[in-house]
C-alpha cells in the first residue's frame, strides 16, 4: 500500500497492484544468481595449480558464472561477476595468499576483473565465443592490474607488461581450455535451456 496525503491533510491509501509472474521471475533469478555463485565458489576452493602473486588454475570455477550470463543476459551475468569475484577474494585472503596490495590493484583483479566473464552474456546464440570474450576481458583487467601494481616482480630487462601478459597467460589459458570444454559439454546437453 502507499500513503498519499491528500488535499484535506488527510491520508488516503493507494493500492500498488504487483504484478505475480513478474515477482516469481524476480525471485527466479535472485535464488539462480545465488546458487551459481555458490557453485562457482566452491568450485574456486578446487585448485589445481596457484601462481605466487595469486592468479589459479581451478576446476571449472568460471564456468557457473557463464551459465547464468548465458541463460540470464549480460547484466545479470555481470552482477553475479562481482559477487563471485568479491567471494573469490574472501577465499583468497582465507587461504593466506598474499593478494591484498593496493586498493585500486584489488578492483582490477576481483569485482571488475570477475564481472566481465558477464559480458558473455551479449554472446547468447556462439557461447563458446561467449566464454572467450569473457575471459579476454578478464586477462585484460588483470593485465593491466599486473602491468601498474607488479612491476616490481618482472625478471630485470623484462617489460612489466609482457610479464603480465606472460603471468596472467600461464593460468587464464589452461583456465580457458578448462571452461570451454565444459560448456560445450553443457551446450550439447543443453544445459543453457533447462528450467526456463
Amino acid at each position: 500500500m502507499k500513503f498519499q496525503q491528500g488535499n484535506g491533510g488527510e491520508v488516503e491509501t493507494k493500492s500498488v497492484t504487483t504484478n505475480p509472474r513478474r515477482e516469481t521471475e524476480l525471485v527466479r533469478i535472485l535464488t539462480e544468481t545465488i546458487i551459481m555463485v555458490a557453485l562457482a565458489g566452491a568450485l574456486y576452493l578446487i585448485k589445481i595449480f596457484t601462481l605466487p602473486q595469486g592468479g589459479s588454475i581451478t576446476l571449472g570455477s568460471m564456468v557457473p558464472i557463464f551459465l547464468l550470463a548465458l541463460r540470464r543476459g549480460a547484466r545479470i551475468g555481470i552482477i553475479g561477476g562481482i559477487a563471485f569475484g568479491l567471494v573469490a577474494l574472501v577465499e583468497d585472503v582465507y587461504s593466506g595468499v598474499e593478494v591484498i596490495f593496493y586498493p585500486a590493484q584489488v578492483i582490477l583483479d576481483y569485482p571488475l576483473a570477475f564481472s566481465l566473464l558477464g559480458l558473455s552474456g551479449f554472446f547468447r546464440k556462439i557461447p563458446v565465443l561467449g566464454v572467450g570474450i569473457g575471459i579476454a576481458a578478464r586477462f585484460c583487467s588483470h593485465f593491466v592490474s599486473g602491468g601498474l601494481f607488479f612491476a616490481s616482480y618482472a625478471p630485470a630487462g623484462v617489460s612489466p607488461y609482457a610479464y603480465s601478459a606472460l603471468y596472467n597467460a600461464g593460468f587464464l589459458i589452461p583456465e580457458f581450455v578448462i571452461t570451454a570444454a565444459l560448456m560445450i559439454v553443457l551446450v550439447r546437453v543443453r544445459a543453457l535451456e533447462l528450467y526456463r
